[in-house]
């Protein structure tokens, strides 16, 4: 009994780490999702204003070996519903609440080989 004991002691112990280590681990994932919306582009343009960009949908993806960029466009559903119904070519002005978000990626070589 006392093994059975000495082991269920151990085991809640091991649980309660693992569980201290996922939320500190979750919270700072929280703190730096936070963190990135208030950050402003160069010109003063907050990068709240994009808030969930991360589901638009991609409109261009381009490659410019030269500067090793990597270039996406992309638009939320107002821009894309918009551009379905013909806009700009009908002459209608884009509706509110229509934005695109153009990223950029500089590509670096990894030079060593990932893993343990």
């Amino acid at each position: 009994m006392t093994r059975i004991s000495t082991f269920r002691l151990v085991s809640g112990t091991l649980a309660t780490s693992a569980f201290a280590v996922l939320l500190a681990v979750l919270g700072s994932m929280a703190l730096a999702a936070q963190d990135k919306y208030t950050v402003k582009v160069p010109n003063g343009l907050p990068f709240a204003e994009f808030r969930g960009y991360e589901d638009w949908q991609t409109v261009t993806v381009s490659q410019i070996e030269s500067s090793n960029l990597l270039r996406a466009i992309l638009a939320n559903p107002v821009m894309i519903n918009a551009y379905r119904a013909g806009i700009p070519d009908n002459g209608k002005p884009f509706p509110n609440g229509s934005k695109i978000a153009k990223l950029e990626w500089t590509q670096k070589k990894i030079t060593e080989a990932p893993g343990p």
